[in-house]
């Protein structure tokens, strides 16, 4: 089984477009450190988050995890970052699922694999089980942050495949 490891928004942002399905499909487990569920609890965070998370699906395993204070990667990222890297390292995960750029230099830092939601929607694209433009076109529609030259790229790219 391979270990995957998440942070927030991967799973907040496929949650809002309504493919968080493809977690389990394309890796079976995943793991978050508890901070991170809280994060998808959080009020701020958007209600079809929050409902989806409550209670966590079967294929979500929330752990606990301490993070060091005095981690010199870790300093500059946010507090579900810094989990999810920790839980990564101490699960030897096979990849983390994490969308920041700070959060993903730091992954590599520490010698993870990583991807992130444009990643993951690419991977069940591949497989057939989504419709990338359609996919991109709804995240667009969420305050999910990404260049339209990057998704333009991306689409460009897969369609040559």
């Amino acid at each position: 089984m391979q270990v995957v490891v998440a942070d927030t928004t991967p799973v907040r942002y496929l949650a809002e477009i309504g493919h968080l399905d493809l977690l389990p499909r394309l890796f079976e487990t995943i793991f978050i450190p508890s901070v991170v569920y809280e994060e998808l609890q959080h009020p701020a965070s958007p209600q079809i988050v929050r409902a989806v998370f409550n209670p966590p699906p079967a294929w979500l395993k929330i752990v606990a995890t301490e993070v060091a204070d005095d981690d010199p990667v870790l300093m500059a990222l946010d507090e579900g970052e810094k989990a999810a890297l920790t839980l990564g390292v101490t699960l030897g995960a096979d990849l983390i699922l994490i969308d920041e750029r700070k959060g993903a230099a730091a992954a590599r830092i520490k010698g993870l694999e990583f991807t992130g939601t444009l990643g993951i929607l690419i991977r069940a694209a591949q497989r057939q089980w989504i419709d990338l433009a359609e996919a991109f076109a709804r995240l667009r529609q969420t305050n999910f942050y990404c260049s339209e030259d990057l998704m333009r790229s991306l689409l460009a790219r897969y369609k040559k495949q």
